[in-house]
């Protein structure tokens, strides 16, 4: 295989806006801060330009599109979208990392790229806005995930593999995500310096990223808010036209109003999305209530059956304590009476014994 060349910034979005859809991977990044969300976009990338955690200019707080040409002439956009995951900053401003990353991914998604970080245990915090994620985009979202796990390098100090710590460090929900997406997931080391093995990790990436096109029929994922977003863009672009041909006003009076249309187009856009995503995080939110409800009464009910076998053995081992002194003083108590019985038998068998030995048979016994 060969090295992944890179265009410049500029170069990259024209290419990716004027070739086929068939020939573009669309990849949106997907995950908790700090897992090597952003660093595993620079290493499919292969240059450095989403800021990570242990970035001193800070980290990406946005939804930002960067894109590279492989040497095959393969586009991949890459999405690194931080605002998706914290479903608990509000509505709008998901909103607005909806619109934004749906604006970017103008024709469709390829792949959510969930990364998660064998560095740190899997939460209840990643848990819940997986749910909220599906929740919001629909149950289909899932044919179109794949997991990445960073910390190779960890794992191959340790000299463990993948599978090792899977088997070792994987709890029921990461194992339900994990079949959920077909176990499709894959291995990264970000901080490698071998470009033999950065460039075969996204190979693998891509190859599964393939197999998942092909697995929905060459069609990347799209939903209602997708569509509703491009006719949203038509009907703009339908009326910018008619405001071009506008007669009577400055060249600067038909800009003026054509940017007023984009931001109420924008602000309209917004809003219906927002009202969308209230709508189905409370009721996502709702569910993951009366779920952790459930979780927890169940956990109340084995906590007081816990208790309640606690006592039960703290007893039965009270009573078994109390017949084990009973039974070491009856044992005593017999042992003593053995003892005595026998002292006594030997005694009046020396007392027969001195009386045949003594002449006359007398014997005075002090």
């Amino acid at each position: 295989m060969g090295q992944t060349s890179v265009l410049a910034d500029d170069d990259c979005k024209c290419v990716s806006c004027s070739s086929t859809l068939d020939n573009v991977r669309t990849l949106v990044l997907f995950g908790r801060t700090g897992n090597g969300k952003s660093a595993t976009g620079n290493s499919i990338l292969g240059r450095n330009v989403f800021k990570s955690r242990a970035s001193s200019s800070g980290v990406t707080t946005s939804c930002e599109m960067e894109a590279t040409v492989l040497h095959y002439r393969q586009i991949v956009n890459v999405i690194d979208s931080p605002g998706l995951f914290d479903f608990t900053v509000g509505s709008e401003l998901i909103g607005k990392e909806i619109v934004k990353c749906i604006g970017l991914a103008k024709d469709g998604i390829h792949a959510i790229l969930v990364v998660f970080s064998v560095r740190t245990r899997f939460s209840a915090e990643e848990e819940s806005a997986l749910r909220s994620l599906q929740k919001l985009f629909g149950s289909k979202i899932v044919d179109y995930m794949i997991v990445i796990f960073t910390g190779g390098d960890e794992l191959e100090e340790n000299d463990e593999t993948l599978d090792d710590y899977l088997g070792r460090e994987c709890p029921e929900p990461l194992k339900a995500i994990l079949s959920l997406c077909g176990n499709r997931y894959v291995l990264f080391d970000n901080k490698t310096k071998d470009e033999k093995k950065r460039h075969k990790q996204v190979q693998q990436l891509l190859f599964i990223v393939d197999i998942l096109i092909s697995k929905n029929g060459g069609q990347p994922y799209t939903d209602k808010l997708f569509k509703e977003i491009k006719k949203r863009e038509m009907e703009l672009q339908k009326q910018q036209r008619e405001v071009d041909s506008m007669q009577g006003y400055s060249k600067e009076d038909i800009l003026e109003y054509k940017k007023q249309m984009e931001q109420q187009a924008y602000n309209d856009q917004l809003n219906q999305i927002t009202q969308m995503i209230e709508s189905k995080l409370m009721e996502a939110t709702t569910k993951l209530e009366e779920q952790l409800a459930k979780e927890q009464a169940a956990r109340l009910a084995a906590e007081e059956y816990a208790k309640a076998a606690q006592m039960k053995s703290n007893n039965e081992i009270k009573k078994l304590r109390r017949h084990l002194m009973r039974a070491k003083e009856d044992l005593h108590q017999r042992s003593q009476d053995s003892s005595f019985k026998k002292l006594r038998r030997h005694f009046d068998q020396a007392h027969v014994e001195l009386r045949r030995r003594t002449p006359n048979h007398r014997c005075t016994i002090l």
